[in-house]
């Protein structure tokens, strides 16, 4: 759905789907993925990206973005084909090439692979965006079980991992790493703790790698969204809570995932070219220092 087809809105229909990360065309109403008054301008001009979870939500928003700045995008996802299927029309409707790349991030493989065949179709690779991730709600640590521990923090911290490793032989003087945080990394979250606990070493390896990666003239910076009207909800929360989602932000609601892809825009062009080591905080006016 785009901007001028939805008005933002501060309470939701109760809802909820009973497997992550969750459908988007199942959802009421649809996410908001594109800005019809957005204007691009060659930001991006024949540059190839990787994103993961880029058929939904936040990462749709910006493979959309990137597309109309120029890019050619690899859509990494789980196995939601219909809702990859509607990004990479879109994509190539913008006029760009896009590969979906369906498979599981956990799977050291599966990320070495992934970059090969974005590198083998675009014959390059000069964005990549760690963007998927997994949430469970358990009210006590207690309830938190090591294969839940495990799963989350293999797709959130190891397939971030996985895909950097892979990417960084291809990656040359000039291109940008971004990483998808949230602002339960700075504020935490009462029945989302390994969940936060994974999107903090985020910021960590954030930057801790932009520093390690200056010399090489290679960009890595951190986008830590707020609540976000996206699949992960309804596929996380119960619909009570689905309900009144976002509605504790001093905005008084949920941000949509085309207000988070200027910055990721901005994040991987020339524009940011003095910054690295950073986050950009979207999230509907929550003060966050660290």
């Amino acid at each position: 759905m785009t901007q001028s087809s939805s008005n933002k809105t501060a309470v939701f229909p109760p809802q909820h789907q009973n497997q992550q990360p969750g459908i988007e065309s199942e959802m009421n109403p649809l996410p908001v993925y594109k800005n019809d008054q957005y204007k691009a301008a060659n930001k991006l001009e024949n540059k190839a990206a990787l994103i993961t979870g880029g058929d939904s939500g936040i990462g749709r928003a910006v493979a959309v973005a990137f597309a109309l700045e120029g890019c050619d995008v690899s859509i990494v996802y789980y196995n939601e084909h219909e809702d990859a299927k509607l990004v990479q029309q879109e994509i190539e409707q913008a006029g760009r090439r896009c590969l979906l790349i369906p498979g599981d991030i956990g799977d050291e493989a599966f990320c070495r692979n992934a970059v090969e065949q974005t590198v083998m179709t675009f014959g390059k690779l000069d964005i990549l965006v760690n963007n998927a991730a997994e949430q469970h709600v358990q009210q006590r640590l207690e309830d938190i079980t090591a294969k839940q521990l495990e799963k989350t923090f293999r797709t959130n911290v190891f397939g971030m991992f996985f895909l950097t490793r892979a990417a960084l032989p291809h990656l040359k003087q000039g291109a940008s790493v971004i990483n998808t945080a949230s602002i339960t990394a700075y504020k935490g979250n009462p029945t989302l703790i390994d969940y936060s606990a994974t999107k903090g070493a985020i910021v960590s390896f954030t930057r801790a790698l932009a520093t390690n990666l200056a010399g090489r003239g290679i960009r890595v910076n951190g986008v830590a969204p707020g609540p976000i009207w996206t699949p992960l909800i309804p596929s996380t929360f119960d619909e009570q809570s689905v309900s009144t989602f976002g509605s504790d932000t001093p905005m008084k609601r949920a941000g949509q995932p085309y207000e988070l892809a200027p910055a990721y825009v901005y994040l991987a062009s020339q524009d940011s070219g003095y910054v690295t080591g950073q986050f950009i905080h979207i999230n509907g006016g929550e003060v966050v220092n660290g």
